[in-house]
């Protein structure tokens, strides 16, 4: 099985990716079948990535699996048609969601509290 998944570069606090289609069994890191684009989540906003659009429209149309991070990348570029993510939400996915969507708390709030 094809799957594509980010595969990982950089310096130490540094970190840039490449998103390759790989086979499901190589390494993270390991060999890729073709390079499909990057993403470099310290770059300023707008230039954090790169994806070659054609090439990941037609690995999806012939059954490959993305990542739960590229399946968020490919819905940012707007790459929605045909993009088949798993079935189910892992629990990190559920957690993240409910942390962004928690209410924000303010400074002092618990000391208001308190007195």
């Amino acid at each position: 099985m094809v799957v594509l998944r980010l595969k990982r570069f950089g310096r130490t606090h540094s970190p840039f990716y490449r998103l390759g289609a790989a086979d499901k069994r190589a390494p993270r890191d390991g060999r890729v079948i073709e390079e499909l684009g990057w993403y470099s989540p310290t770059a300023p906003e707008g230039k954090q990535w790169k994806v070659n659009e054609e090439r990941i429209r037609h690995w999806l149309s012939t059954g490959a699996q993305p990542s739960e991070t590229v399946l968020m990348l490919l819905k940012r570029a707007g790459i929605e048609g045909g993009v088949g993510g798993k079935s189910r939400p892992s629990l990190a996915a559920k957690i993240q969601v409910a942390r962004l969507k928690a209410p924000k708390k303010e400074k002092g709030a618990a000391d208001k509290k308190k007195k």
